[in-house]
């Protein structure tokens, strides 16, 4: 016989669903014809499952210790959908909370309430022509951006993936790609359809229509013959990284601006997006996305210096082993990464702390820098050894780091959690730069031990997307903005 307490669980599971499914196509339109994009407490909605989305609205009971219903917040999702609005990411729970639980209503309607927080947002990115984009590589950075940006496509989209380029391959190589964007052993399967049109040399994919280019160099390509023009080419090869080899690529006819996933040489800006993209004007032609790890550690540095300041520190970064190494052990230039990847823990290096300089110059010359590749496919942590320049304790620095998370200009580089479960492949997908493990945070003083998880790859890519709509001159507001 079913209990109360068993009948009455059912019931209240059975509404938070039907308000999960019904919320679905709602923020599905949102994004497409608006390009809103709809979050509760920092947890993306967009392509999120029912489950995902009560999952969502669960968590904001860790942070401010009391829930928030998906029967609360549906009203505000169903007043966005009618409101005229231009791109940005919106926190519908932030908003829900704050007018229901803690006092912004002002006997204002839910309508009303929402015109008047959501009034900083411009019509000058939903009036602003698409950019086109041109992958220039397909390897593990390349086809995660081109999900990221399928992901985007539809009629408000501003970011227009056009085409990629890979070097010669022999037949059936597009179909090969093709299925190498469609199945990801990390990632997992593709989310839509893929198909090919081989006479044309496409890739068709959830409404994008991607030509595939074949080009030994840059110096092959005249983009305008594929109508192509004022292109953004993300260089994804690693092969150049300075401005006379990315230089190569504004010799190309249809390319506007070039940008780089990977750290830059020279005078080139290295941009950790949330830090330093002020830093990029109209006039930049070459810009670098700085590294994986460059990304995840200077956002929390960042917070760490503004609030504590830091005397000096070292970053090692436990990293994901990559295909710069061997599956075996095999001659390689490099010491030690010549020993198999799967099978060892290798001691490198890495230049991700001198690197923070270049994002955040007032930490120069105060953080020394290593790295162990570890047999992991994917996520990597950096363990920043801090000494500050006043003393706190483990609770107020964790505090100030969830704070940072939820109410910040680094909210959607800085993630936090409080799990005391959490291991590496549960960060797989993760959005954000860098992720503070709190429960590992060790403090005594002034001096301090942080742990950051970061997804090198995925987390990367959408640091690198952030990096390409500032250089596009796309304005993606965050609101509330804390």
């Amino acid at each position: 016989m079913t209990s109360h307490l068993e009948e009455e669980y059912q019931i209240s599971w059975q509404e938070r669903q039907t308000f999960a499914e019904n919320m679905q196509p709602i923020i599905g339109q949102l994004f497409r014809n608006k390009g809103v994009e709809i979050s509760v407490y920092g947890r993306p909605l967009v392509t999120a499952t029912s489950i995902d989305i009560i999952k969502a609205h669960k968590s904001v009971a860790l942070h401010e210790g009391s829930k928030l219903r998906l029967r609360e917040s549906f009203p505000f999702v169903e007043a966005l959908s009618k409101m005229d609005l231009s791109p940005a990411r919106i926190d519908v729970g932030k908003l829900a909370y704050r007018y229901l639980f803690k006092g912004e209503s002002n006997g204002l309607s839910i309508e009303q309430y929402l015109e008047k927080e959501l009034a900083d947002i411009g019509k000058s990115a939903a009036e602003q022509a698409p950019k086109d984009v041109v992958l220039y590589g397909f390897g593990r950075i390349g086809r995660l951006l081109a999900r990221l940006l399928i992901e985007r496509a539809g009629p408000s989209s501003k970011l227009n993936l056009r085409a990629i380029v890979i070097r010669p391959g022999k037949d059936g190589d597009l179909e090969k790609r093709a299925s190498l964007l469609r199945r990801d052993s990390v990632h997992g399967a593709f989310n839509g359809s893929i198909t090919i049109d081989e006479e044309h040399k496409v890739i068709k994919a959830n409404g994008a229509f991607i030509q595939v280019i074949y080009a030994k160099s840059p110096s092959d390509i005249d983009y305008t013959q594929y109508g192509i023009n004022n292109a953004l080419v993300v260089d994804n090869t690693g092969i150049w990284s300075d401005e006379e080899g990315l230089g190569q690529h504004l010799q190309s006819k249809g390319v506007d601006k070039v940008l780089l996933t990977a750290p830059a040489k020279g005078d080139i800006k290295n941009i950790v997006y949330g830090v330093n993209e002020d830093m990029i004007s109209a006039e930049d032609k070459i810009v670098s996305a700085a590294s994986c790890t460059t990304n995840a550690i200077t956002p929390v540095l960042k917070a760490i210096n503004d609030e504590f300041g830091i005397r000096n520190g070292h970053v090692e970064t436990v990293h994901s082993y990559t295909n710069d190494q061997n599956l075996i052990d095999n001659y390689h230039p490099a010491p030690r990464r010549g020993r198999s990847a799967p099978l060892n823990m290798v001691i490198s290096t890495t230049g991700a702390a001198k690197a923070v300089a270049k994002a955040l110059p007032e930490l120069k010359g105060l953080l020394t820098g290593n790295a162990i590749r570890v047999p992991t496919p994917n996520v990597s942590m950096a363990i920043m050894n801090l000494n500050l320049k006043k003393s706190t304790d483990k609770q107020a620095l964790n505090d100030y780091l969830r704070n940072i998370s939820l109410n910040s200009k680094l909210q959607n580089q800085v993630d936090y959690t409080a799990s005391t479960e959490i291991v590496s492949t549960d960060l797989v997908g993760s959005r954000y730069a860098g992720v503070v493990d709190s429960q590992a945070t060790i403090v005594d003083g002034d001096r301090a031990v942080l742990y950051v998880w970061y997804d090198n790859e995925f987390g990367y890519s959408c640091q690198v997307v952030r990096v390409m709509l500032e250089m596009a001159g796309i304005l993606v507001p965050t609101l509330p903005a804390n």
